[in-house]
């Protein structure tokens, strides 16, 4: 499988959890990358608030979301959640947006980091963060949400 760099610019990427969202964030020439604080999900969208604040201060053009699919490259229930969820704040927030395979993330960020027993979030922001650099390294290009089933 060939990857190509995406185009550069700030880019907010989500770790989707039932409960809570890990979120990172690059710089425009994707050099750096910065956790944030994780959100509490909510059934009333109340964190669209945190991630519009998030998107004026850092100046964010797209969004990355990680899709957990299985050890054979297959959805998940948990990725179909995250895929409607995704375009869902994609087509609300009118950001560019996609999707990256973030299979054993959670475990990834566990090694790497040495974080063990977090109940505050970090494991989901670096989480998050890892998924930014999957997205820096592989792709794919951002798209924009289309609207064919809307009104």
């Amino acid at each position: 499988m060939k990857f190509k760099n995406p185009e550069k610019r700030s880019v907010l990427s989500f770790d989707i959890g039932k409960k809570r969202i890990g979120l990172a964030y690059c710089d425009p020439l994707l050099i750096t990358i910065s956790i944030l604080p994780a959100v509490i999900r909510s059934r009333n969208l109340e964190e669209i608030n945190i991630f519009k604040k998030h998107i004026n201060n850092h100046k964010i053009k797209g969004l990355i979301f990680g899709l957990p699919l299985d050890d054979k490259g297959l959805i998940t229930d948990q990725a179909e959640d995250c895929i409607n969820y995704g375009e869902m704040i994609s087509r609300i927030l009118g950001l560019p947006y996609n999707f990256v395979n973030e299979h054993s993330t959670t475990w990834e960020s566990k090694n790497r980091y040495g974080v063990t027993n977090d109940k505050s979030g970090l494991i989901d922001s670096l989480s998050a963060k890892i998924i930014l650099e999957q997205w820096m390294k592989e792709g794919p290009e951002l798209k924009e949400f289309v609207f064919n089933n809307y009104n």
